[in-house]
């Protein structure tokens, strides 16, 4: 009862903030997301009988407190899924920074409920796994199935979960992510994501952004598609800086890559920046102009990574497992 997966982190496009059920993390409305790939989580588990409980290691770091109640969630949904109470040995790696704002808990529930199912013995669709990761985070239900992917909302697994977007744009799109390290407290902001002011204009106007996205992907019209996903970052902003703890994520440096992308826009470049939960900026931008895009990001004074776009969660041959 052994296997290993690998997942991609995600780029929120049009994101969710706030959830109905905390418990379960169905979120109050649907999201849309792209996997960025090379960046990856790559997660080895083994049910076995004797071990003498649960351990979970992230990065060789052992995890406990809320983090272990998250992994939790989705481990013991598995077990009651299978039919089986043995213990579990998680072991985790990511290929990419973690913490600042690039999707690193999506790609890590991702591989998780993946290889887990696989370790369990169920045979089950992305779709019917993203359900299952939705208990560790909303984010990894579309890590799981990878691309473009729409997460529903809903009150149970069967309406709440990931399906993916087939768009021509998965073979168009470069991102420079510009890396700005600041804390950030993801689960905290949405937690209190009703209390702001905000949230009530922000629920009225995302089901038409949704709408708006979809169309535009599936169209493959990219500057539409991305100046959605901008505007919609700026919307997350004006909520999460406006609920009781007024969380402000950005950065000097991440106002910088706004101007910066602003800037090559008015000179004919195709760019976009994005922003999820955090001080680091995504800036959607085509192979045509990504060389250009990396050496102005560059000069904000930032570390930058290059990506394209990931595909779902997948298990990996036993000679690629972490033990």
């Amino acid at each position: 009862m052994h296997a290993t997966a690998k997942a991609h982190p995600i780029q929120g496009l049009v994101k969710y903030h706030g959830m109905r059920d905390p418990e379960f993390r169905n979120p109050y409305h649907d999201s849309i997301s792209v996997c960025t790939a090379s960046s990856h989580t790559k997660t080895t588990v083994e049910f076995d009988e004797s071990l003498d409980g649960d351990t979970y290691v992230v990065d060789g770091e052992v995890v406990d407190g809320r983090g272990a109640e998250r992994i939790e969630k989705v481990v013991d949904h598995v077990r009651e899924r299978a039919g089986i109470d043995a213990p579990i040995r998680v072991e985790s790696e990511n290929s990419f920074p973690t913490n600042i704002g690039f999707g690193s808990s999506a790609s890590g529930f991702a591989a998780l409920a993946t290889a887990a199912t696989d370790a369990a013995g169920l045979d089950l669709t992305h779709p019917e796994i993203s359900a299952i990761a939705r208990r560790g985070s909303a984010s990894a239900a579309r890590a799981v199935t990878g691309g473009f992917s729409h997460l529903f909302s809903g009150y149970n697994d069967r309406d709440c979960r990931s399906e993916r977007i087939e768009t021509d744009l998965e073979d168009d799109l470069h991102i420079v992510a510009g890396m700005v390290p600041s804390y950030k407290e993801t689960e905290a902001a949405h937690a209190e994501a009703e209390d702001s002011h905000m949230f009530d204009a922000r629920m009225a106007h995302i089901h038409e952004q949704i709408d708006q996205m979809t169309d535009a992907l599936r169209e493959a019209d990219f500057g539409r598609a991305f100046e959605l996903a901008e505007h919609d970052s700026l919307s997350l902003a004006a909520t999460t800086m406006t609920g009781p703890a007024g969380w402000v994520y950005w950065q000097p440096r991440t106002i910088e890559i706004f101007n910066t992308v602003r800037e090559l826009r008015e000179e004919g470049v195709d760019a976009y920046f994005s922003v999820d939960t955090g001080a680091s900026v995504y800036v959607n931008t085509t192979e045509a102009d990504v060389d250009r895009v990396i050496e102005a990001v560059s000069d904000c004074g930032v570390d930058t990574r290059h990506w394209t776009v990931g595909g779902p969660a997948q298990v990996l041959d036993e000679d690629e497992a972490l033990f």
